[in-house]
């Protein structure tokens, strides 16, 4: 069942029948570089990942990561969703593609949506996003999607500084 839908796209919740999807995305070069490594080996951790992520958060809070899908032949070409990290005040809107699907306008037409979402139906006051300071195609979605720029964090000591982006 659809959460969302846009002019080309089919947001959804992730099963565990997208394990395999979820496997090649989350171990694609770019993946790695900007979001990091989840240590999503085989099938079973693919599983694991859903369980453990998206699903609790769609049983505790209603949201999460959802399965972006093109409406035409409901193949799967990504993520975008809400999240809810201990590290950061309010939720925060996430994606990632597959790399034969950047650069088309999918991030953009699914952050939008997810971002009225959560704004507009569930009634979320405010909406973050992180991204690393040098992910350029980040950047410009979340600008492009009207959030602004607050600052740099850490989300722990140790790691490294990102970029801050809110809705406000």
């Amino acid at each position: 069942m659809n959460v969302l839908e846009t002019e080309r796209l089919t947001l959804r919740k992730l099963s565990l029948d997208d394990a395999g999807f979820i496997l090649e995305l989350l171990n694609d070069s770019m993946f790695l570089r900007f979001i990091g490594d989840k240590n999503v080996r085989d099938i079973e951790a693919g599983r694991q990942y859903i369980l453990k992520g998206p699903q609790e958060s769609y049983e505790r809070l209603g949201f999460g990561l959802y399965l972006v899908a093109l409406k035409s032949n409901l193949i799967p070409i990504g993520i975008c969703g809400l999240v809810k990290r201990d590290a950061l005040a309010d939720v925060d809107i996430g994606f990632a593609f597959l790399p034969e699907f950047r650069a088309r306008g999918y991030a953009f037409e699914s952050a939008a949506a997810v971002k009225d979402y959560g704004l507009n139906t569930i009634g979320l006051r405010r909406l973050l996003a992180i991204t690393n300071p040098d992910n350029v195609a980040s950047i410009r979605v979340l600008e492009k999607i009207g959030l602004k720029f607050e600052g740099m964090i850490r989300l722990t000591e140790d790691s490294p500084e990102i970029r801050l982006y809110s809705s406000e």
